[in-house]
């Protein structure tokens, strides 16, 4: 028999919640940290007896199963919607505002509309319905979890891409974040227009 593991006290927490709310959606966003790409956000509509093996925080799975998961997500989900926010909005209005920008797009590009949005983290974009943060959501919630995964896969798909477009900064081994190889790339070659600029004011300052 193939191995299951299912985090059920996840799917345990959504059901606690939708005895007030019936329809739920989960919204998580992945890129809010690195110093290239766009910041992306996922919101996923999950039903009571959907259950998903493997379902935890995307950051503890591995990048093989987040693939699977990613899939899987897309099929079960009674609705889902990925959105971004891009790196001249990040550089506008600030990397919070942008990743709540981003939020705010994945819900209301949801086909349908839930009774409460669960947001990870400390923070709820203004929506038009009500909403919940959920510290460490990822962890807690299975529809938040959900929302993880295909936040987290498209925005490494994405970067895979922004490598192939920039070979010199090889995106797609730290998919932007301030690494100690990304940050030899800058020096050797400066700043992309795919960069936060704002997360680099000092060095493209240096550089004008």
């Amino acid at each position: 028999m193939p191995k299951v593991i299912l985090h059920q006290e996840l799917f345990d927490y959504d059901t606690a919640v939708r005895n007030d709310y019936p329809i739920i959606c989960g919204v998580d966003e992945a890129g809010r940290g690195p110093l290239a790409g766009d910041v992306y956000a996922a919101a996923v509509i999950l039903n009571n007896e959907t259950l998903i093996n493997y379902l935890n925080d995307s950051k503890k799975i591995s990048e093989k199963r987040r693939e699977l998961l990613y899939d899987e997500i897309i099929e079960k989900a009674d609705a889902y919607c990925i959105t971004t926010a891009s790196v001249e909005e990040i550089d506008n209005i600030n990397i919070l505002q942008a990743t709540m920008l981003a939020m705010k797009r994945a819900v209301e590009g949801l086909k349908i509309t839930p009774d409460i949005a669960l947001i990870d983290g400390n923070k709820t974009p203004e929506l038009n319905i009500e909403s919940r943060y959920v510290i460490k959501g990822d962890a807690t919630s299975a529809s938040i979890s959900a929302a993880s995964v295909l936040a987290k896969v498209a925005r490494d798909r994405y970067m895979k891409k922004l490598a192939e477009k920039y070979p010199q900064y090889e995106f797609d081994k730290h998919k932007g974040y301030g690494t100690k190889l990304h940050y030899e790339k800058l020096a050797e070659f400066g700043i992309s227009t795919v960069h936060r600029k704002t997360f680099l004011k000092k060095l493209y300052d240096d550089k004008k």
